[in-house]
Parts: C-alpha cells; structure tokens; sequence
C-alpha cells in the first residue's frame, strides 16, 4: 500500500521507508522499569511516548532522568533524532531537542542525508498517522514494531522539494511552539503574582510598597487559621459562583466541532453545542484534577466541574485560589489515593477578596493573554492540518 499516491504526485519516487533512513529501538532492559534504582540523583533525560504525544514538533520537555545506572540499561540519542511511538499512543513523532534516552515502546529514526531529513520524515507521520492507527486498531496488541515501519511505503519528492514543504510545515508549528513557551511563561507569571499578594500578602499598598512587608495592618480570620490584610474578606466558590458538572459523556465530541468540549483530560476536545458561556474555571473530577481555565461558549463532560463567578472581576482569582486548594488536596491525601472530587470539595474552597478592585484585573488579564495564545494556536493548527495532506500528496504545489 502506497499511503499518499495521487494523480497529483505522480512523478515522485515510491520508496520503502526503510530506504529513507536507520530504524533503530529504543532501550529499556531493566524491570521493573519504574525502579527507584534507576532515576535517584539522575541527569540523563528520559522521555515517554506520552512526552512524544503531547510535542508539537520538538520534544523539549521529559519528567524523568536516569541516573548512570540507569543510563547503562538504555541508551542516550542524540539531539535531532525523530522519535517514533510503536506502543501506547502509537505513530506520534518528535524531534529531540537535546540528548535523551527513551524505552523500547519508540524508534528513534535517523535519516539518511542525501534522501531525507527527520523534520520531513516527521511530517510524514503526522500524515500518515491515522492510516496506521486504524490498521492496528482490534489487534490483539496496539502496537506495531520496526519491520512494520520499515516496510511501509510512501511518494517521496526530491529532497530539495522536501525542504520547501518543511519550511511551510515548520513555519506555522514554530509560531505554535513560541505561543505555547508564551502561555507557559504567563501562567508563571500568574502563580508567581497570587502567591505574592494573596499568600504573602505582600500586594503594592497606597504608596506601592509592599503591604505585609512595610508593616500593613493583619487581622487573625478564624476560617483561614491564619492573620489576613485588615479589611479584606474570606468568602468561598459556592457562595460565589455558580457551580455544577457538565452533562455529557466523551462520545459528545466531534471532531470538526466549532466549540470547545472540556473533559477530565488535560487536553480539550471540540463539538457542536455549547450550553455554557463567558469566563469559567474547569476542574477535572477525576484523573489529575487538572484546573482549567477559559472564555467563550462551550460545553462539558459530566465529570468536569464548571464554576462560573457571579463578578467576572474575581475570575483570575477564582482560577488560582482553585488551582491552589486542588494542590494542596493532592498533597494532603497522606498517601491515601483520592479518586474523585466531590462536588462540596469545590464549593467550598475558600477564596480571600481584597479591598478596591486595583489587583484582581491584573490576573485577569494575564488568563485573557493565555487563552488569546491558545486561539491562535488553535487557528495555526487547523491551517497546518488543513495544509499538511495536501502537501504530501502532491495537490498543494510550492514554488
């Protein structure tokens, strides 16, 4: 099976991939695989397929490092290499961005100079990706090895022509990459401001110096167990805000959904109806119990809890004050697990309102920089995708 042939490209050379470049399998001897033996004190970079999954082109972010015992059970691939997934989530692809090691569920792909590059050999799987999933998918196993990929066949353009399609391609995710380190940068930026002036106190007073810091009057809040800045008030989510969970199951998405469908996962989904609107706080009620956040219309599943503040000035708050207590609720679980967050979990995180409305818009403002980001991206990513096959299979032609 030839994946891209076209009339379109009919005068590109078929080749196996096999012929393209060296397929080589990542290293993992040891088991178990998550023994403490292998990271403590570790320095060498690990990456997962989950790692792969979530890279928009380069994989410039791991959880995990190997110390030099666990170096010698694996191996370190150099920066440039194209990670491929065959386990899991299968046929993702990233590009290293530094030297790691990763687990025999990836191939790392070297490219043979004069026929290709990883960069186009990325592109190559992100187009052909969903082919290979379904082909896989109800086997007995979900996975695919490395004869697999190597007897995979595909129309490839000269390998100067391959460098124009990359340029387009790489053009549009280097600007999702740069927005993404944005938004990343700004959520920090977040953080770093709530703990500043609603856990230390230490907001700019009249003569903006800092309130705590400079002397400013604290009052002991019996609710908090803590002294708080004289005149401001301890309230909580559910007297707030409204608060409820979506009603949907997954199966509501749709893939070419015009609105935003939000689940448990960290990552939101589309579909076609919405019945919420305006500035809301998203917290997963199982799973990570991630914390979300985001303005316009959209929808929910039945597990994702949905707070929408009476005052849309105490939306930045709200979102850190969330964010903040669902932390503190993972941390204080004692090694016990916890498996769901009830509905009075949220309700009744407590949220501190200062005097004057001089603090709050400039976390709101920061959360409205972080999803104007993440619009754009959204936009950059459908005009790739729209882009990318057609590129591929010869009917988009660069000059």
């Amino acid at each position: 099976m030839i994946y891209n042939q076209t009339k379109y490209n009919s005068s590109w050379g078929t080749k196996k991939l096999d012929d393209l470049g060296v397929f080589s399998r990542g290293k993992s001897k040891h088991r178990p695989r998550n023994d403490p033996q292998l990271f403590e004190n570790g320095t060498y970079p690990l990456v997962q397929t989950g790692d792969i999954k979530s890279a928009v082109f380069y994989i410039s972010h791991h959880e995990q490092t190997y110390n030099d015992f666990g170096l010698s059970q694996s191996k370190l691939w150099p920066a440039g290499t194209l990670c491929i997934t065959i386990a899991a989530n299968i046929a993702e692809t990233g590009i290293l961005a530094y030297p790691m090691c990763f687990p025999d569920s990836v191939v790392g792909f070297t490219a043979y100079p004069a026929e290709t590059t990883e960069a186009f050999m990325h592109y190559v799987f992100t187009y052909i990706r969903q082919s290979i999933q379904n082909s896989i998918t109800g086997s007995i196993q979900d996975n695919i090895n490395i004869d697999y990929l190597k007897s995979l066949d595909f129309k490839i353009p000269g390998r100067l022509y391959q460098d124009k399609i990359v340029s387009i391609l790489l053009g549009i995710d280097s600007k999702i990459e740069l927005n993404a380190q944005i938004c990343s940068e700004l959520e920090a930026m977040a953080k770093t401001l709530y703990d500043y002036w609603f856990v230390q106190f230490d907001f700019p007073n009249v003569n903006g110096k800092p309130y705590r810091t400079s002397g400013g009057e604290m009052v002991w809040n019996e609710q908090l167990k803590r002294e708080i800045p004289k005149g401001w008030e301890v309230s909580s989510v559910g007297k707030v805000a409204s608060v409820c969970t979506g009603k949907e199951d997954a199966n509501f998405a749709t893939v070419n959904g015009k609105y935003k469908f939000f689940t448990c996962s960290q990552e939101s989904l589309l579909c076609d109806t919405p019945i919420f609107s305006g500035h809301a706080v998203l917290i997963a009620g199982n799973g990570d119990f991630n914390v979300k956040h985001y303005t316009g219309d959209f929808n929910a599943y039945q597990r994702t809890y949905v707070l929408i503040p009476d005052n849309p000035m105490y939306y930045g708050i709200m979102y850190m004050a969330a964010k903040n207590q669902i932390q503190a609720l993972k941390n204080g679980s004692n090694g016990s697990i916890v498996k769901f967050i009830t509905k009075s979990d949220v309700e009744t995180i407590p949220i501190l309102f200062p005097i004057g409305d001089s603090i709050c818009p400039q976390l709101n403002n920061i959360l409205i920089k972080i999803e104007h980001c993440k619009r754009e991206n959204d936009e950059l990513s459908k005009l790739r995708d729209w882009l990318l096959p057609m590129l591929m299979n010869g009917q988009a032609r660069v000059e």
